[in-house]
C-alpha cells in the first residue's frame, strides 16, 4: 500500500484531534475570501487600517496557523517517531484558537480594542502555548531527536512570541504597555510570524514530506541545519537592527540571508525530485513544489521596499501590500493547498479503510477526492501568478 510506501503512519494521533483543524481552516479561508472580495477598496489606502488588519488575521491565524496546527499534530509523531503526549492538549489547542480567532477579527473589524480583542488576542496564546507544551514534552519523551523536529519546535517559540507581541500591541491601544505606539512594532510582529512561524515551519516539515511523497532518498541534514541557521541569524538581525535603528541599509544582511535560505531550500528540494523513486509527480506535489519557486517574487519586493526605505525613508505603501498579498494568498496558500490533499486524504483513509487492509480491495488515499477541481485550481493558482 502506498501508505506503508511513504512511512506515513497514521496511528498515534486520532482524526478526532486533526479534523476539526482541517475543517475550521477551510471555513476560515472562505471567510477570509468573502471578506477580501467585500472590502477590496480597503487596499487602495494604508495598510494599518480595521479591515485589512481582520482580513490578514483571518488568513494568518484562521487557514493558515489552524490547519499547520491540525497537521502537525499528526505530522510530528511521524517526525519523531514518538507518540502525541497528550490528545487534551490538542483539544485545548483547537478550542482556544478557534474561539479567540473570531473574536480577535471582529475587534479589528470594528477596531475595538477592548475586550474582544482582548480575550480573543489571549485565547490565540494559550492555543500557542497547549502546542508548544504538547511538542516539548512530546520530543522529550522521543529517543528520535531529528532536525525536522527542531525547526518545528523553534518556529513555534517564534509564533509563541509573535502573538504575545500582537497581545501588548492590542492592549497597547487602551494600556500603555510598550514605549512607543502599536503601528511601531507592526513590522516585527509580521515578520517574526511570516519568517519566524511559517518560513522556518513549512521549510522544516517540507524538507520531510516532500521526499517522502516523492519517494526519494535523498537527505542532506547539514544542508537543513544551514537553512535553519541562516533564517534564525536572519531574524535575530532584525530584531536587533529595529530595536537599535543604527543604519538602515543593514536591513540588507537579513534580506541576504533569507535570500540564501531559499536557495539552499529550492536546491534540497530539486535534489530530492532528481533523485525520486516515483516519476510521476502527483498535481499536490507540483503545487507544494511551485509555491517554494513563489517565495522569490514577495522577497524581491521586499527588497524594493527597503531599496525606497533606504534612498528616501519613505514607505512605498502599494509594494507592501502586494508583498503582503503574495505572501498570503500566494506562497502559504499554495503550499498548504498541496501538502492538504497529501495529508488529509491518509487521515480519513485512515478512519475508514484502515482496519479493512488486506481484506479485500479499498481504494487509494488519492481517490477520495475529486483530482479535476484540484487540477483546476492548480492551473488557476499557475496562471494567476
Amino acid at each position: 500500500m502506498l501508505v506503508s510506501n511513504t512511512n506515513f503512519e497514521i496511528k498515534n494521533t486520532t482524526y478526532k484531534v486533526v479534523v476539526p483543524f482541517y475543517i475550521y481552516a477551510a471555513l476560515s479561508f472562505l471567510a477570509a475570501i468573502l471578506l477580501l472580495v467585500t472590502n477590496t477598496s480597503d487596499f487602495t489606502g494604508h495598510y494599518f487600517q480595521p479591515h485589512i488588519l481582520a482580513i490578514t488575521h483571518a488568513i494568518a491565524l484562521g487557514w493558515g496557523t489552524m490547519i499547520i496546527l491540525g497537521a502537525s499534530h499528526q505530522l510530528v509523531p511521524v517526525l519523531i517517531e514518538a507518540k502525541l503526549y497528550s490528545n487534551t492538549l490538542a483539544y485545548l489547542s483547537f478550542l482556544s484558537l478557534a474561539i479567540g480567532i473570531p473574536l480577535l477579527v471582529y475587534g479589528f473589524y470594528i477596531f475595538n480594542m477592548g475586550w474582544p480583542a482582548q480575550i480573543g488576542g489571549s485565547l490565540v496564546v494559550v492555543s500557542i502555548l497547549s502546542f508548544l507544551l504538547n511538542l516539548v514534552i512530546s520530543l522529550s519523551k522521543s529517543k528520535n531527536e531529528n532536525i525536522h523536529a527542531i525547526f518545528v519546535i523553534t518556529a513555534t517559540i517564534w509564533l509563541l512570541l509573535t502573538t504575545l507581541l500582537g497581545l501588548a500591541q492590542v492592549y497597547n491601544f487602551t494600556n500603555l504597555i510598550l514605549p512607543l505606539d502599536s503601528l511601531h512594532y507592526l513590522s516585527l510582529h509580521a515578520h517574526a510570524g511570516i519568517i519566524g512561524w511559517f518560513l522556518l515551519l513549512i521549510m522544516g516539515v517540507g524538507s520531510r514530506l516532500i521526499p517522502m511523497f516523492l519517494i526519494s532518498k535523498y537527505s542532506n541534514d547539514k544542508l537543513l541545519w544551514w537553512v535553519f541557521i541562516l533564517i534564525n541569524m536572519a531574524l535575530v538581525i532584525f530584531t536587533v537592527l529595529f530595536i537599535y535603528p543604527i543604519f538602515l541599509a543593514l536591513l540588507f544582511l537579513p534580506i541576504i540571508a533569507i535570500f540564501l535560505a531559499i536557495t539552499l531550500f529550492i536546491f534540497y528540494c530539486y535534489s530530492a525530485y532528481k533523485h525520486r523513486i516515483r516519476k510521476q509527480v502527483d498535481e499536490q506535489i507540483k503545487l507544494s513544489l511551485l509555491s517554494i519557486f513563489m517565495l522569490i517574487i514577495p522577497m524581491l519586493l521586499l527588497t524594493t521596499v527597503i531599496t525606497f526605505l533606504v534612498i528616501t525613508e519613505v514607505e512605498k505603501i502599494s509594494l507592501i501590500l502586494t508583498y503582503g498579498f503574495l505572501i498570503f494568498f500566494g506562497w502559504i496558500t499554495a503550499i498548504i493547498l498541496g501538502m492538504t490533499f497529501k495529508t488529509l486524504p491518509f487521515i480519513i483513509w485512515n478512519k475508514v479503510y484502515h482496519h479493512r487492509s488486506g481484506q479485500g480491495k479499498t481504494p487509494n488515499p488519492k481517490d477520495l477526492f475529486n483530482n479535476t477541481i484540484l487540477k483546476f485550481r492548480g492551473k488557476y493558482l499557475n496562471n494567476y501568478f
